[in-house]
């Protein structure tokens, strides 16, 4: 026989989950408990009788059952809302930047975070990084138009500062459902930032290139950002070697001319 729970620790754990809806989490998973003796129960804490009701921690996403990848981005969008969940809604940001592309994209790359031309345009990627960023997609013989392109963050923080891991955490699981609506056959982490967030991994780039990644059942490459690229265009050619390896798996034909 099920048990009841307290009535306000069951309100203290629906205040919890909609806190955790608000950072943009709803899947959350109960885990196994060993079968515990009628003598035992009176000993057990007030935490652990939770389990008895796993539908307070079931909560769907707004587009869990959205089968339309630009529909299903739209409801992500509507969700993430005029986002003030970290510090950088207070630190000057001029609007949130989501993401941009085909929202059936076979690939994706995934930035840092958002600089000053992206702050004031609200689209990732249009400055002089996202002009390189234009040439290495066309030399892989894509259009802009064909990718999607989105950040770790989604707000400019000030002076371009590398985002703090707080920032990361809260923000992107929005990147993570972006991801689950496009379903890309293959994801390039464009820089260090977005390879260790992205992976969990800290590494430098040197051993982060050249290797293919699983994540969450898609394959992720990483590369060079097109900033960095810019103060050392020397290192272009390791990148085009990284874009190469992509081509390959998603069996693009080679265009004769490298990164412009």
């Amino acid at each position: 026989m099920p048990r009841t729970l307290d009535p306000q620790l069951k309100r203290d754990l629906a205040d919890r989950i909609r806190y955790y809806n608000e950072l943009g989490i709803y899947d959350f998973y109960q885990r196994e408990v060993a079968d515990i003796q009628p003598e035992q129960r009176e000993e057990m804490p007030v935490k652990a009788k939770a389990v008895a009701e796993p539908d307070l921690y079931l909560v769907p996403k707004p587009e869990a059952n959205v089968s339309d990848p630009a529909q299903a981005l739209r409801l992500i969008r509507e969700d993430l809302g005029d986002c003030t969940r970290c510090v950088l809604h207070k630190q000057g940001r001029k609007q949130i930047v989501f993401g941009v592309g085909n929202p059936n994209a076979e690939l994706m790359f995934i930035g840092e975070a958002p600089g000053a031309d992206e702050d004031i345009q609200g689209e990732p990627f249009v400055g002089r990084a996202g002009q390189l960023l234009n040439n290495m997609i066309k030399a892989m013989g894509l259009r802009r138009e064909d990718v999607y392109i989105a950040n770790i963050i989604k707000c400019r923080p000030p002076n371009n500062r590398t985002p703090e891991r707080d920032e990361c955490e809260t923000c992107s699981p929005f990147l993570m459902r972006q991801i689950a609506a496009i379903k890309p056959k293959a994801i390039v982490a464009l820089g260090a930032v977005a390879a260790k967030t992205l992976l969990a991994i800290n590494a430098p780039m040197s051993e982060f290139r050249g290797h293919w990644y699983d994540f969450r059942g898609t394959k992720l490459a990483v590369t060079y950002h097109p900033a960095f690229l810019l103060r050392d265009p020397r290192q272009k050619k390791e990148a085009w070697k990284d874009l190469q390896m992509v081509m390959k798996e998603l069996g693009l034909e080679p265009p004769k001319s490298p990164i412009g």
